[in-house]
Formats: C-alpha cells, sequence, structure tokens
C-alpha cells in the first residue's frame, strides 16, 4: 500500500482487521476525517496520530512515550522517531488547526457582532538542566525568567496563541521560543498571518509584549491592544516624562482623573490618563490599586489600551478575558502533559505540542460551549469505550 494513498475509514478499519494489535478509535478517526486530515496525510502519519491522541484521553496519562506503546503495535522507539525524524508535513496539520480556528470564530464575530479577543502569553516547560558532559542534551532548553516561581527557571519556553468571540475561547497556536528571533518578532508574525477582524476587535497581552511593534502589527488587523505594563515604563503626562510609579506616589483620591470602579465584583481605585508613550501615541493608561491596597507599591498594577473608546471599566473587564490563556496553560500540563514529554529535537517537542493541541481542539469540539474540561470528560468516555 503507498503511503500516500488516500484513506478512507474502509481501508483502515481493513488495516486493523488484518493486524490486531493496531488499536482505534472509530470517534477519533471519524474527528480527523471532518477537519479533512485523513484525506490530507498518510495512512502511516494517521496511524502514530491516533496512537497519541487516544493514549491523551487515556486515564494514567503522564506524557512519556512509553505511554504510546500501550495503544500502539508498535515499540515506543517507533513513535518517538515519527516525531523526531518521521518524513510527514507537520505545517499541513498546524494550517488545518489554524484555519479550524480561524473560522469558528471569525464567523461568531460576523453573526454576533462581537469584538476577537487574541490572547497571547507565554509559560515554561520546566526540564532538568543536563550535564555539560551529556552527548544528547534536550534542543532549545534555556534558562527563562518564571513569573510564578520569582526565578530562572530552565526548560522550553512555549508562547501560546488563543482566539475568542462572544464565550467561545479555542487554541490557535503554541509555539516552542527558540531564540531564532525576538518574541515580540514572533508575536508580530502571528499579527501578519491573522485575517483582518470583521468588527473592532483587541490583542489581551502582559507587560512583555505591550510594545509599539506589536501594537501596530494588530492595528493592521483591527485589532486594538489592551494589555499590562510595568510600572516602570515611562509615560509622558503633559509632555514631561515620568515613571508610572514614580507619577503613582503623586496620585491622590481627590484627584479629577480618579475614580472607584468594580470590576468582576472587586473594587479597584483606577486613575486614568489619555496620553503618549515612547512611539505609541493617544493612548489610556490605567493606574489601578485594589481597594483597601492605596498606594502600596506591591499592589499597584497599570494597564494600556489604545482604544480612547472605551470606560475604564469596559477597558479593566477586557483585559479579565486573558484569564482564559492562563487556564489553557494549566489544562495543557495538567491534562495533556505539555511540559512532561521526555523528546530531545525541536522538531519532535513541536510535533508533539502540535498533536497535543489537536487533541485540546478536538475536545472542545465535543462540547455544545467549546469548553475544553467538558469536553475532554466526554471523549475521554467514549474513547474508553470505543477503542479495540
Amino acid at each position: 500500500m503507498s503511503y500516500n494513498l488516500v484513506i478512507t475509514q474502509n481501508h483502515l478499519k481493513e488495516s486493523c482487521l488484518m493486524n490486531k494489535s493496531i488499536h482505534h478509535s472509530e470517534i477519533i478517526f471519524n474527528k480527523l476525517k471532518e477537519i479533512n486530515l485523513t484525506q490530507q496525510l498518510s495512512y502511516i502519519a494517521i496511524k502514530h496520530i491516533m496512537t497519541i491522541i487516544i493514549t491523551i484521553f487515556t486515564f494514567g496519562y503522564k506524557g512519556k512515550t512509553i505511554n504510546f506503546e500501550k495503544n500502539s503495535d508498535n515499540h515506543r522507539t517507533t513513535v518517538a522517531h515519527f516525531l523526531n525524524e518521521g518524513k510527514w508535513n507537520s505545517e499541513l496539520l498546524e494550517d488545518i488547526i489554524k484555519c479550524a480556528v480561524i473560522n469558528i470564530i471569525y464567523s461568531e464575530s460576523e453573526k454576533s457582532g462581537e469584538p476577537i479577543f487574541c490572547m497571547i502569553d507565554d509559560t515554561i516547560a520546566s526540564k532538568t538542566k543536563p550535564s555539560s558532559k551529556a552527548l544528547h542534551p534536550i534542543e532549545d532548553a534555556y534558562f527563562h525568567q518564571s513569573h510564578l516561581k520569582g526565578r530562572q527557571d530552565y526548560g522550553h519556553q512555549a508562547v501560546g496563541v488563543m482566539l475568542s468571540c462572544n464565550g467561545l475561547t479555542l487554541n490557535y497556536d503554541i509555539i516552542l521560543y527558540d531564540k531564532s528571533m525576538s518574541k515580540i518578532d514572533l508575536v508580530c508574525g502571528i499579527a501578519d498571518e491573522l485575517k483582518a477582524a470583521p468588527n473592532v476587535s483587541y490583542l489581551l497581552c502582559d507587560s512583555w509584549y505591550t510594545c509599539s511593534k506589536v501594537t501596530e502589527a494588530f492595528i493592521k488587523k483591527g485589532f486594538y491592544t489592551v494589555g499590562a505594563l510595568k510600572t516602570n515604563r515611562i509615560i509622558y503626562p503633559s509632555g514631561i516624562g515620568i515613571s508610572i510609579s514614580k507619577l503613582a506616589e503623586n496620585i491622590f483620591k481627590d484627584d479629577m482623573f480618579f475614580r472607584t470602579v468594580t470590576v468582576k465584583g472587586h473594587k479597584y481605585h483606577v486613575f486614568r490618563y489619555e496620553c503618549n508613550l515612547k512611539n505609541i501615541d493617544n493612548a489610556v493608561v490605567l493606574i489601578t490599586y485594589p481597594v483597601g491596597a492605596f498606594h502600596n507599591k506591591k499592589a499597584l498594577r497599570s494597564f494600556l489600551c489604545t482604544d480612547t473608546n472605551l470606560t475604564t471599566e469596559e477597558i479593566l473587564n477586557i483585559y479579565t478575558e486573558r484569564w482564559d490563556i492562563e487556564v489553557f496553560f494549566r489544562d495543557s500540563k495538567s491534562k495533556l502533559a505539555l511540559d512532561k514529554y521526555q523528546i530531545r529535537s525541536s522538531k519532535g517537542i513541536k510535533r508533539f505540542w502540535l498533536i497535543s493541541s489537536l487533541a485540546y481542539l478536538l475536545a472542545c469540539f465535543e462540547s455544545d460551549d467549546f469548553d475544553f474540561s467538558e469536553g475532554y470528560c466526554i471523549l475521554m468516555k467514549k474513547i474508553e469505550n470505543d477503542v479495540v
């Protein structure tokens, strides 16, 4: 059989009958067929992808390559070879995932008139630093600053991108940061490949990505930026440069720009300025403290919005939508073993993350509300009853 032969469901079932040790899930096969993947990848590629996905939704999955062996007729090293060196078009799978997400989210925006939120953030897949004498160290692993641990952490940094509209949130991409380009240029590349938004939309990001190069790239596609700002950032109220933290020291509750707002049930003191930043003209800067922590330096937070038409409450409520990507990282690590893989090559890691992203998307498709946790439980149960 030619590996380039277009697969049909009968072909796969016949192959399973010829080799009883091949584990097969009609549920997963049909889902891959729905997104047009089975028609574009070889039988071997589909078989290995199904093995990995079925294993992901199997109780006890820990991300180890030995887990894949339980759902395959091949030795675990064969699956590892498929990820690290296999001759299959992973770029095609990436395009299929991105197109599916774009179609769903942009269609929802066109139908509802609601904005699209593009959320970008990064996380670290922690690894043990190898000995300097290691013959085959993990590729593209570096020390990165971990905000959660408050120190440098060794491992791979994943840049995640999600798209959301009207309550629907889907994973668009997860990228291994390999230092071949800056993270700013990497994110600008995401903006370049997105379609123009059908309605006024927003990029949501933390302070690392809140810069003129990123805001300019996204506004070209109809996305304003709502992002966090570091408190040492220089702004120019009245044309005079001053750091946000220094300005905050001179804010008082009787200031005409000062008010108290409620966001998601929590109250905040907010000082609003419309001013310029370096290379960003006419933006809204919000300086905030939780009620009860006014002038507490550790509680000081600041945000930028390039859409000056939004109210203070709207800006802060929009920023809270960014929480979805934190949930994505948490779920991907706890359920999809995003950070527990035993793969050394950067090519293999990128492919593993890609197939994990596909598994995440398939779980979302199982839920009427595109809810991953609900879909994960549904799909896990279906596969348990379906694998033969």
